[in-house]
C-alpha cells in the first residue's frame, strides 16, 4: 500500500487519526482537536482517507442500468493552457473549437467506454451536478465557481459524486479550502520548464496503473505542490532527477517522493486526480511517447471514480 505523504521525503501511514479504530469496530472515528492538530497536517474537518468508511452511497455514484454520464469543466479565470483552446460559447455542450482538443480529446474517449459526456465553461450549466456519476475538472484554474456552484460541488461530493482533477485543476480555487482537500490536502505551487521525465508506477493494483510498466517516459510540466498531498493512496510519481529542477531559488521539487497521480475518499465522495497531461499532444492523434498509458490511466481512473470499477484499492 502507497503511503500517505506529509511532505518531500516525509512519509507517514495512509490511515489518518479520523480512520483509527480507536473504539475497537474498525470504523473510522472523528479526530479530537490534538489529533488534528499535532500531526502536522492541515485539517478540512471531514472524513478523508482510504478507508471507504468515508464514502456515502447516497444515490450518485454508478450502479447497474443506469446511464454513464459526466459533466466536464473547463473553465478558466487565469491563465489557459493551450490543450484547453479558446473559450467555450454559453451554455451546455457548445460548438468545440478546433483547438479544444483536451475537452474533445476526454470526451471521445469517455464515449468509447458509452459514456454520455456533457461540457461547459458556464456557471448557469453547473446545476443539476447530481444526474452526472463524475465531475471533471480539467484544467479549469483560478476562482471559477461563485457561492452557489461551491455549494453545489460540495453536496454532490457529499451523495457519493465522483471527482476527477486532471492538470491545472490544481491551480483553481486557491481560496476555498475544502476544495484544497478534495485535491488530496494538495495545492499547485510551481513548476520548471516542460520537460522529459520518467514515471514510477507505485500502485500497480489499481484499474488506472495495473497495464503499466514500473517505469515509463514522459513529458510534462512537472508541478511542486504546496501543500503536499496527504492520507492519500499514491499511484505514480516522478523520478528523483527530473523533481529535483536545479533551481537557485524558488521550489526545488519533490526529491523521491513526487508524487504525480493519487486518489482517496473526500467527505462521502471519491476524488481521482493527476497533474499529468500539459501537453496537447497527450489529448489527440499526434505522436507522443507513452500517450496511450496517459490515455487508459485517466479514462481507467475515471471510471473508478464514477464507480464502474473499482476505485482506489490500496
Amino acid at each position: 500500500m502507497a503511503a500517505g505523504v506529509l511532505g518531500a521525503g516525509i512519509a507517514l501511514t495512509a490511515t489518518p487519526a479520523s480512520e483509527s479504530d480507536r473504539d475497537g469496530s474498525g470504523r473510522g472515528q472523528p479526530a479530537t482537536a490534538s489529533q488534528i492538530y499535532q500531526d502536522e497536517i492541515k485539517d478540512y474537518g471531514v472524513c478523508r482517507g482510504t478507508d471507504p468508511v468515508c464514502y456515502h452511497e447516497w444515490g450518485n455514484g454508478w450502479v447497474e442500468g443506469e446511464e454513464k454520464r459526466i459533466l466536464i469543466w473547463s473553465r478558466t479565470a487565469g491563465p489557459r493552457h493551450a490543450h484547453l483552446g479558446t473559450p467555450l460559447g454559453a451554455g451546455l455542450n457548445p460548438p468545440l473549437n478546433a483547438d479544444n482538443v483536451a475537452q474533445a480529446g476526454l470526451k471521445a474517449w469517455a464515449e468509447e467506454r458509452g459514456i454520455v459526456v456533457d461540457y461547459t465553461e458556464d456557471l448557469a450549466s453547473f446545476g443539476n451536478l447530481n444526474r452526472y456519476q463524475a465531475v471533471v475538472f480539467l484544467s479549469s484554474n483560478r476562482d471559477t465557481l461563485d457561492d452557489t456552484a461551491q455549494t453545489n460541488l460540495m453536496q454532490y461530493v457529499r451523495r457519493g459524486g465522483g471527482f476527477v482533477g486532471i492538470h491545472n485543476a490544481f491551480g483553481a480555487e486557491y481560496h476555498w479550502p475544502w476544495y484544497e482537500g478534495l485535491l488530496g490536502g494538495a495545492n499547485f505551487y510551481d513548476h520548471a520548464p516542460h520537460r522529459d521525465g520518467t514515471v514510477e508506477t507505485i500502485d500497480g493494483d489499481d484499474v488506472s496503473t495495473s497495464f503499466m510498466p514500473s517505469e515509463w517516459a514522459f513529458k510534462d510540466e512537472w508541478y511542486n505542490l504546496e501543500p503536499y498531498p496527504s492520507y492519500v493512496n499514491v499511484l505514480l510519481e516522478v523520478d528523483e532527477a527530473t523533481s529535483l529542477n536545479g533551481r537557485t531559488a524558488g521550489h526545488p521539487g519533490h526529491g523521491a517522493e513526487h508524487a504525480v497521480s493519487w486518489c482517496h475518499y473526500y467527505d462521502g465522495g471519491k476524488a481521482w486526480l493527476t497533474t499529468l497531461g500539459h501537453d496537447a499532444a497527450a489529448w489527440t492523434d499526434t505522436a507522443m511517447v507513452n500517450d496511450d498509458l496517459f490515455r487508459q490511466h485517466v479514462v481507467e481512473g475515471l471510471e473508478s471514480a464514477m464507480g464502474i470499477k473499482p476505485f482506489c484499492t490500496v
